[in-house]
């Protein structure tokens, strides 16, 4: 059993069927989020009134790559776990666990953040029933001190493709939609919070660079072309470029 009052954080591990205390917590902290402030205003709010026993969402963070979901994630656990803010992983093929996973957390005081990472669905795909029934509750009311938190490049969760279109009516100036497309909003549909992340503008990337180099000791500009020449490299100017660049850069002086 995991004593909660000392472990901040757990991953389910699927072949053991356990929850595996974190030791090493990503360090990310809200305030080295650039690009975001909107989106972590909503999901900080959010997760204040969970943490006060008011009502609260369930939210999905979906947009481009690398755009800090995960990262804001993680940091909500830095700046809460001293507020009784725990927070569980569970990959999608683990979805099936759900219901064992939070009956075993459901009687705690603390207060619980279930976290999917990259969730998304394929066409055929059963995952995700479970977890409607963890976003709602079944015959038995979804426990009160869990939320589920998710991050997805995808809106809706699940593939949409041109041809679910084709038997949506518009009926006296309302759209109905078909079936298909039914289906899959009705699962993104039960986050209450939905919050949209989009690539971000090179001032922002570049102001994540800086915060990787504050005492950079040569010429900046020259910094950023590098980091802007390597976001062209890796076609992507975002955080987690960023990183990267910061990794291969790191102790080796300033640039040439």
């Amino acid at each position: 059993m995991i004593d909660w009052n000392r472990t901040y954080a757990a991953i389910w591990r699927q072949r053991q069927a356990y929850l595996r205390p974190v030791r090493e917590i990503d360090p990310i902290r809200l305030e080295q989020l650039f690009g975001i402030d909107e989106q972590k205003r909503q999901l900080v709010s959010n997760t204040e009134r969970f943490l006060a026993g008011q009502p609260a969402n369930n939210a999905l963070l979906w947009g481009a790559r690398g755009t800090g979901k995960s990262s804001l994630v993680k940091a909500l656990l830095n700046a809460y776990k001293d507020r009784e803010l725990r927070v569980i992983e569970v990959d999608k093929q683990d979805l099936l666990y759900l219901p064992e996973i939070v009956d075993e957390i459901r009687e705690h005081p603390q207060r619980f953040i279930v976290y999917c990472d990259d969730l998304s669905f394929e066409a055929g795909d059963t995952l995700y029933k479970p977890l409607k029934s963890v976003l709602e509750g079944s015959i038995e009311l979804p426990p009160e001190n869990v939320k589920f938190y998710a991050t997805s490049n995808r809106r809706h969760l699940l593939p949409e493709r041109m041809s679910d279109n084709l038997d949506t009516l518009l009926i006296d100036g309302e759209v109905h939609y078909s079936d298909a497309i039914e289906e899959k909003i009705s699962l993104s549909d039960r986050f209450g919070l939905r919050l949209a992340f989009y690539p971000q503008h090179t001032q922002t990337y570049l102001d994540i660079v800086d915060s990787y180099f504050p005492d950079y000791p040569g010429d900046r500009a020259i910094l950023h072309k590098a980091a802007l020449d390597f976001a062209h490299l890796h076609a992507a100017k975002n955080g987690r470029t960023a990183k990267q660049f910061y990794n291969s850069r790191a102790g080796r002086g300033p640039v040439d």
